[in-house]
C-alpha cells in the first residue's frame, strides 16, 4: 500500500467562541482564539491517499487532478476567508480545526475517491501553526 500526500496553503481568520457561555468564560477556555476582532492563520493542508500503484500509470492517484479537486472544493472556499462568517458549510458550527477538517473530510471524500480507482482518501493532515496540528482519519 501506498500513501500519496498532497500539501496546499491557506490563509483564514476565525474566532473561538460559544455564544452560549459568558465573555468571561470565553476568553478563559479559548484565550487569545477568543480575541473578538478575530485572528488568523496560515494553514496547511496535508490530504493523503491510500492505494496500489494503476499498472498503467504507475500512480495511485494523478497529482494535478488532486490539487485540482482540492484547491477548486476547499481551499477556493477558505481561503482569505473568515471561517465563522463566509464558509457556507462551517455554519453554526465552532470554526475549531477539528471541525473544519471533518467538514473538508466531508466535501473531499467522495471526490477523491471517483480519481482513485484502487485506493481511496486515507487521511486529513490540518496544520494551525508550525505546532498545533489535527489529523482525520474519516468516521
Amino acid at each position: 500500500m501506498v500513501h500519496v500526500c498532497r500539501k496546499e496553503h491557506f490563509n483564514a481568520a476565525h474566532k473561538l467562541w460559544n455564544p452560549n457561555w459568558s465573555e468571561e468564560k470565553n476568553i478563559a477556555v479559548f484565550g487569545p482564539c477568543a480575541n473578538v476582532n478575530w485572528h488568523g492563520h496560515n494553514f496547511e493542508l496535508i490530504v493523503t491517499v491510500k492505494g496500489i500503484p494503476d499498472p498503467e500509470t504507475g500512480f495511485v492517484v494523478d497529482l494535478k487532478q488532486l490539487s485540482t479537486i482540492i484547491r477548486t472544493l476547499v481551499i477556493d472556499k477558505v481561503d482569505h476567508k473568515n471561517l465563522n462568517i463566509d464558509v457556507d458549510f462551517m455554519q453554526g458550527k465552532m470554526a475549531s480545526c477539528e471541525n473544519l477538517v471533518m467538514e473538508f473530510w466531508k466535501i473531499l471524500e467522495p471526490a477523491v475517491n471517483k480519481i482513485v480507482s484502487q485506493g481511496k482518501l486515507y487521511k486529513l493532515t490540518l496544520y494551525e501553526t508550525p505546532r498545533n496540528f489535527v489529523e482525520y482519519f474519516g468516521e
